[in-house]
Parts: C-alpha cells; structure tokens; sequence
C-alpha cells in the first residue's frame, strides 16, 4: 500500500495505528487537536503532580498489546496492587463487595430487604431486558440495584436508569448468565488468570508515559504527530476522502490525504464532511449523545489520606462521583514525599452548570465534599487545578443503537476511512480493545485485510462470551450431558426399590435365622423392632411381616437419600450459577 495516511486523534486507538503504520514503512500523519497526546488516557501534569485522566489501569488478554506495552516502558511499568471501596450512607465498604461486609454496613434491616427483594426478583423478573435498570434487578433486586448501582450510575451517565440501555453493560459482561457459565465450565478448559480485581500494571509516572514514548518511536520511523491541530474539514468526492483540512494556531492547512483513520468522536467526524453527508446520516450523528467529565485535582499537606487507590462515590448528597489517590497508584505521580494528590471526579455535560463553574469554586467545591466524607482528617489543601474531558463516554441512550446503524452504514461505503477506537466506534471499550481497533485498521491498509472493525471481538475470555457462537440448544445438551455423566441423577424409586428388597429379605433372613437357632429367649434385641414395626415378632409369621417392613422402610430410606442427593446437587449448581454472577458484579463497576 502506497500514498498518505492520515490518523486523526493521537489517543491510544490512533497511536496504536500509526505506530504499525510506521513499522511497515509508510509515514501517517496525526493530527491531534489538543496539547498533549494520550486523549482519554492522557496525564496532565501541575506543579511537577502527575494526574491521570480518569485512572487507567493497563491489563489485557491480548498478547500483542501486552507486548507492546513492554517495548515500549520495560522497567518504567510497574505491577501495582489493587485496592478500592465504596462510599454510600457514611460508611466504607470494600469492593469488589464482600457479602457479610455488605450486610453488616447495611445493617439488619437492609439486609433484609436486600434478600427479600432478591428472591421476589428471582420469581418475577422483568421479562425483558432493554433498560439497565431491568437488566440489574433481574439479577441482583430491586433494592441491591438501588443501593449499589442507581445513584453512582446515574451521576456517571446523567441520565435515569430507566433509560440506560442495558447493553452498555451487557457489552463488557456479556457473560453473566447461566448460558455462558456452562459454557465456560464445559466448553473451555479451566484457567486461572490474574484479574483487575488483585493487581495491575501502570507506568511509572502515569498513562501519558506510554504514549509520549509511543510518539517517540512514529517520529523516529518517519511519521509525524502534531498537536493542537483541529480537523475542521473532511473534502470527499464522492465516496472517497481526498484531502483534510486542519487549523493549527487558527492557521488552516490542506493535507492530502489517501487513506483516513478517526478516532474522533464519530459525531464530529460527521458533522465535518463537505460536502455534507446526507441529511439522515447528519440528524443521526446528533442524535448521539456523550457523556463529559472534569476531574479537580487537589494537593494536601500529608504524607497518607486513606489506602484506597480510588473511591466510588454512591452517595446521593455529594456530586463527586469518584476519588483517585495518585499517590497509591504509582508513588512517582507525587514529587513530594510529604504530600498527596487526590482527583475528584465529576460527571457532566460540556456547557452545564458544573462545566461552566470556575475553577476555583470547584477546587473549593472539592475541598467542602472531601471533608464531608472524611478522607482528608484534618489536613489542609494547599492548591488544586482542574482539568476538563470533553466527550469521554459514549451513551447508550434510547436513540443509539438506531443512530449508529445509519451512521455505519455511510462509513463503510467510503472508500478510504475507517473509524477507530472508543469515540470512533461510539462503543465504552477498554483502552486495550481501542489499541487493537487501531493496530486492525492499519493491517486493513498494510496486508490487505478486511478486519471489520466495528464487530471486533477482541477478547473472548473477559469482553465476549466466547470466541464462536454456540446453538442455545447444543449448550443445554452438553450441559445436561456432561452434569450426566460426573453428576448422574439418582432414581429414587429405583434406588428405594433395591434399598426395600435388600433391606425386607435381610430383615426376613434374619428372622427366620432367629427362630431356627430358638433357644429360652429368642430374638429379643431384633424383637425391638416390633415397637416400630406393629405385629412384627421373631416368628415364622414374622418373618413375613419382616419382608414388608423391611421392604418399606427401604424404600422410604432409599428414595430419601436420592432426593435429598439431588436437590443438594440442585442446591450446589444454583450456588455455583450465584457465585459466578456475583464474581461478575464485583467486575461491573471496573467500567462504569
């Protein structure tokens, strides 16, 4: 493949791309509009402090991304131990959430009604799942959902709960059902992985390492990136794009552009084309919605606030949503010993109230909510800056799912663009998956592949259920074969009907032994039985009485033992089906 590719947005997605561009000869361009490269992943930095963009922590299944994270910091990339909680009605819980540490923060009364609401949800749940709403009651009750889930996702997204589609988190958990448990049991081999919930990888001094060293290496290997240069215009002709227009310092500039890869937000991609896309794909591209936040970066005069690496905040009576401590994520984020940086996290719209606020009354906004929750102790904020994040998630709203099919369907007929990442695809990917988005698309242009990126499944293990799709019908027979066969089901009138027989003709043979041997006294232990046994005796006729009590009391034993066997072995699968979901919620607020 010959001529200029031109990679718009220098976040991992377009960095990702590029930097295999370059490794295969060609010399992309980047354009970046803002100052510093990284985009959602980026790291800010003030007065010599290191603030990550929303926490990043570097974890992945796919081989080639792990190794290029390696190549590209080695020693620089730190294995960090894990620790987070959860802020609601004063008190601290840990997360991933512990069953008797939940309930005994709720206390008896709410634990109750958790349980209560639980099993009423497990008897009549919602019959459709559309909202996310619906999707988390079905699993965890109405009033988990409202304690854990309402109030921290609502200020996350900014719009009800009801609303919400549930696949934004049906996307990054796909497998939380019986379906995919049996198939991970019995279609996959076990293996234990480190998760995100004990440790992670990070970069010595934040995400924005990673990245400055990834443009280090594409401008070595010929390509350019260059910031603070704002796509203003796409130019096509018909179904190709042919140049791109670009406003350095309110300077437009023309590049001549062969082949195009964005990972700006796919509304403004839109929005930019001229001539203008048809009238439907525009009104579709508005209909996206997005979700922004800031965060308010505070230094404060101690050495140690709390252990925690972040904090989700679920109270309703704070705005902050969540609480980073940069100084437990990498001790080299803090360039005093003696301090510590905290970043309060606040979810809004550009131009709201919020958005709008000056910097100084949210630091102090910060500072009042800190004290509110009792992490700072008594220690004094010194200074603070704030930082703004336009665009950072896509939402999963009502109209978006219509929205994108239209907006795809006008992407994939132009000859030479293709849309990447996290914005581009208007889909909450981790940074992993948007770095494999990127690295796709350009061996779409380097080897002539034909990756469909939009249907990347990156990740089986951990992002889809499976690798395949597998027929409903085959996972419920392999289900019910394999339980089968290490499992099998006992027939209690089977196993009553040998039980009876061995125990009757025992029972009778014992008798008639009794009576044969005689003597003074005979039989007055095995005589006992008569007190539970009417009309059983240590005679010939007893003996016959025997056969039919022994046979009874058989089968009652033996019919009992099969359906106590198999109700505990019901019992054990349900337990077993409810300790995967809740090792799954312990995963759900990793991507909220």
């Amino acid at each position: 493949m010959k001529g200029r590719v031109v990679v718009i947005g220098a976040g991992p997605a377009g960095l990702t791309a590029a930097r295999e561009l370059a490794r295969h000869g060609l010399s992309p361009v980047v354009l970046e509009q803002g100052r510093i490269v990284g985009g959602l992943a980026r790291t800010e930095t003030y007065r010599g402090f290191h603030f990550d963009m929303g926490g990043h922590r570097f974890f992945t299944k796919v081989d080639e991304i792990q190794k290029l994270w390696r190549e590209m910091l080695g020693e620089e990339f730190l294995r960090r131990p894990r620790l987070s909680r959860i802020y609601y009605r004063g008190r601290f819980f840990k997360y991933p959430l512990k069953p008797l540490d939940a309930l005994a923060g709720l206390g008896p009364g709410e634990a109750a009604h958790v349980i209560a609401s639980y099993l009423w949800w497990q008897v009549f749940p919602h019959e459709r799942e559309e909202t996310f709403e619906e999707w988390v009651t079905n699993r965890f009750g109405q009033r988990l959902f409202e304690i854990f889930f309402k109030s921290y996702t609502e200020k996350v997204w900014g719009i009800p709960c009801s609303t919400l589609r549930a696949e934004w988190a049906a996307q990054r958990i796909k497998d939380l059902s019986l379906r995919s448990a049996i198939v991970s049991m019995f279609l996959k081999p076990q293996t234990t992985v480190k998760t995100l919930i004990e440790e992670f990888d990070y970069p010595r001094l934040g995400p924005g390492m990673m990245w400055r060293a990834v443009v280090e290496e594409i401008r070595k290997l010929d390509g350019s990136v260059r910031v603070g240069s704002e796509v203003i215009e796409l130019r096509r002709r018909g179904r190709r794009v042919e140049s791109v227009v670009v406003s350095t310092d309110g300077t437009p500039e023309v590049v001549v552009a062969d082949h195009v890869l964005s990972s700006m937000p796919v509304r403004a991609l839109i929005e930019r084309f001229s001539p203008p896309a048809p009238a439907p794909v525009l009104e579709a591209a508005r209909r996206l919605a997005y979700r922004d936040f800031l965060t308010v970066c505070l230094i404060v005069d101690a050495p140690a606030l709390f252990p925690d690496n972040w904090i989700y905040v679920h109270a309703p009576e704070v705005k902050v949503g969540r609480i980073q401590n940069f100084k437990n994520w990498s001790p080299d984020m803090v360039p005093d010993p003696g301090k510590t940086s905290l970043g309060l996290e606040y979810f809004c719209h550009e131009g709201d109230a919020l958005w709008r606020m000056a910097d100084g009354e949210l630091i102090r906004l910060a500072t009042e909510e800190l004290e509110r929750i009792g992490l700072t102790r008594g220690a004094r904020v010194l200074d603070g800056c704030v930082f703004r994040v336009p665009k950072a998630y896509p939402v999963y709203d009502e109209d978006y799912r219509k929205s994108l099919a239209t907006i795809r369907a006008f992407v994939d007929d132009l000859e030479n663009v293709q849309t990447i990442g996290r914005n581009g695809l208007h889909r909450y990917d981790n940074q992993d998956h948007a770095m494999v988005t990127g690295l796709l698309a350009a061996r779409n242009l380097t080897h002539g592949e034909r990756h469909d990126l939009w249907e990347v499944n990156t990740d089986p293990e951990y992002h889809e259920v499976v690798g395949v799709e597998v027929p409903e019908a085959e996972v419920l027979a392999t289900m019910e074969g394999r339980i089968g066969a290490i499992f099998p089901r006992i027939d209690g009138v089977a196993l009553g009907g040998a039980a009876g027989a061995v125990s009757g003709v025992l029972l009778s043979l014992a008798t008639l032994i009794l009576v044969i041997k005689g003597g003074a006294l005979v039989g007055p232990h095995l005589g006992l039985l008569g007190q539970f046994f009417p009309g059983y005796n240590v005679t010939a006729r007893g003996s016959l009485l025997g056969l039919v009590y022994g046979f009874a009391a058989g089968f009652a034993g033996g019919w009992g033992f099969a359906a106590l066997r198999n109700a505990a072995l019901l019992l054990s699968f349900a337990v077993l089906r409810r300790r995967a979901q809740l090792g799954l919620l312990k995963r759900l607020f990793e991507f909220i």
